[in-house]
């Protein structure tokens, strides 16, 4: 019952990360800072940042940690996996290149506005629709490589566990949302990349996108 009692406390406190979280990233609370602070909107997203972690880091430190080890793979198995974490890192750094993070953390911002030239549009960040590199497999590269990054464990453990589906759920309903933003910035453009590329990873339509290539060439 304790076990039954600490997973539903982990998930609540989770849930409650991943509410603020997308309240603090929603366009109506960004205009409404706007509104408030004018062009110094150019800080919201370092803040942002900031917050975000302390909230994870409250998440971590209050959650309950059941002393249940789910499993703890032994040799060879705990090589092969983590092989395959390394490689999945590998693809997230990968991913990553294709990433303004100067923008991402909000250094930029904080450069452009104190040269004078942030554009209030542009709210908290400057983005640009991505289709190359991994966004050519994947329309969430950086999810997908960090959900596997996270997943394969050697050892997993309860609160592991538990937490890992949470942000497994979490990225999906993120994605979900993000899209929705994306549609209505680039409109036809991003519903056609959409048509094109899946949400995470089709082995499937990959081979189909290079069997294509191959008959067009």
């Amino acid at each position: 019952m304790k076990i039954l009692f600490d997973v539903v406390i982990i998930v609540l406190l989770f849930f409650l990360f991943g509410l603020s979280h997308t309240l603090l990233a929603s366009k109506l609370l960004k205009e409404k800072v706007l509104l408030w602070c004018g062009d110094k909107i150019a800080f919201y997203r370092i803040a942002y940042n900031i917050i975000s972690l302390l909230c994870f880091y409250l998440f971590v430190v209050l959650s309950p940690k059941p002393d249940i080890i789910i499993y703890d793979l032994n040799f060879p198995f705990d090589i092969i996996i983590f092989i395959l974490q390394i490689l999945s890192l590998a693809g997230l750094l990968w991913a990553a290149k294709f990433v303004d993070w100067k923008e991402f953390i909000g250094v930029s911002q904080v450069y452009r506005w104190k040269n004078k030239q942030y554009s209030v549009t542009d709210l908290d960040e400057k983005s640009e629709l991505k289709t190359d590199g991994p966004f050519m497999f994947s329309r969430h590269p950086i999810y997908l490589f960090s959900i596997l990054f996270l997943g394969l464990r050697p050892t997993m453990s309860l609160f592991y566990l538990v937490t890992f589906i949470c942000i497994v759920a979490y990225f999906y309903i993120g994605s979900v949302y993000e899209e929705k933003k994306l549609l209505v910035k680039y409109g036809d453009a991003y519903k056609n990349y959409q048509l094109t590329v899946p949400r995470f990873f089709s082995f499937g339509r990959i081979l189909f996108k290079k069997y294509n290539r191959v008959e067009i060439n």
